[in-house]
């Protein structure tokens, strides 16, 4: 199978957008706008290479591993250009080329949008126009029709060879990729849209944009996960992705954070793809030391291909010690930075045995969570 490879555009200055600096660097519920789109690409398992265009000196350390950065050019078709030519690809190569002022892509539109790419030369979401539309000129207006018109989003897929041929002949800056392929005389398809894909440009689109990304309260789906792993010599636990020190540390294949775990059970459970077992089996090598948040971004990736997403989750630690009390803010926000979701959202609570059972003699720890997800968006 060929992976495809994905451009995020980033060099523009934004300047519409009411921000000190541009858009695509501010924080939106609680992550870089661009990080959204590297982490929807990075999860998907059809996509292999991710390269970032953005303007020299830009706060684009956010992608971490795996991602290329290319400097932007005057214009976006230039920009676009400068990140198709980072590319060492065969032409057949799939190529989606996105705004990172789009922050809501998901992993269904990315699936989408490489099967059609299989019968056209060139693919795009669309949303069709349902308000009225007028134009005004010499102080007159004038209603334009609407049947048969578009707004259009990104990502656009392409093959590598043909919007480099077609953006090279083209010459002037375009309003999209797309105009490049259409002049060519390619096949070009529109497939259904998301409106999650609503592009931040205004000072209001970051609101906006806000609640369409944040989960839906309606029709939830309930998981529950429980884990536990006993003490062994060491200086630390982990627990929520926060080491905390101890006079001893979890025992586990992994890196044993047995409150990731239960929130992992938590939300396989709720779109009943088993357990975390049957995904990250102990008998494999890959996952010795791993950290478990590659374990429950998986889990939400699985969701939302399910057409679900995380709503809000509630994890209780059970011990006698460490204390987690000192710890627990800290537990909430890199889980809340994890699953994309507000501080509000998130819960960690500790509590004891009294002294009874393996966690009241000191053995282990125990956890247990509740994760609630609701339908995403684009699946209703």
């Amino acid at each position: 199978m060929t992976l495809a490879a994905a451009i995020i555009v980033a060099g523009g200055k934004g300047t519409r957008s009411g921000r000190s600096g541009p858009k695509q660097f501010e924080t939106l519920l609680g992550r870089q706008v661009l990080d959204w789109s590297i982490e929807a690409f990075r999860s998907h398992p059809k996509v292999g290479q991710i390269v970032v265009v953005a303007a020299i000196g830009e706060r684009t350390e956010g992608g971490g591993e795996g991602v290329a950065r290319v400097s932007g050019g005057p214009s976006r078709t230039q920009s676009v250009r400068n990140g198709l030519a980072a590319l060492d690809l065969s032409p057949d190569t799939p190529v989606l080329i996105h705004d990172a002022a789009r922050p809501g892509l998901s992993q269904a539109m990315i699936s989408s949008l490489l099967e059609a790419l299989e019968k056209s030369d060139a693919v795009a979401p669309a949303l069709p126009v349902s308000d009225a539309l007028k134009s005004s000129r010499d102080g007159k207006l004038l209603t334009v029709p609407r049947d048969g018109l578009f707004r259009v989003q990104t990502p656009q897929a392409f093959r590598l060879g043909a919007i480099r041929a077609a953006l090279d002949a083209a010459g002037a800056d375009l309003v999209d990729d797309l105009a490049a392929m259409e002049a060519t005389g390619a096949r070009v398809d529109l497939i259904p849209g998301d409106e999650r894909l609503h592009k931040i440009t205004f000072p209001e689109d970051f609101d906006m944009v806000a609640r369409l990304l944040s989960p839906a309260y309606s029709i939830p789906r309930i998981g529950k996960g429980f884990d536990v792993h006993a003490f062994e010599p060491g200086d630390h636990v982990t627990l929520c992705g926060v080491a905390i020190p101890h006079d001893a540390r979890l025992r586990g294949h992994s890196d044993a954070d047995a409150a990731w775990h239960a929130l992992t059970d938590a939300i396989l459970g709720a779109i009943a793809l088993g357990d975390i077992g049957d995904h990250f089996p102990p008998s494999d090598a890959r996952w010795q030391n791993a950290d478990s948040a590659i374990f429950l971004k998986e889990s939400v990736r699985l969701a939302e291909a399910e057409g679900y997403v995380v709503s809000s989750c509630d994890i209780t630690v059970i011990c006698e010690a460490p204390k987690v009390k000192p710890h627990r803010e800290a537990m909430r926000a890199r889980t809340a930075e994890l699953l994309s979701l507000p501080l509000s959202a998130v819960s960690v609570k500790a509590t004891t045995t009294e002294g009874l059972g393996f966690t009241g003699r000191r053995e282990g720890i125990a956890a247990e969570a509740i994760a609630v997800l609701v339908p995403s968006v684009s699946a209703r």
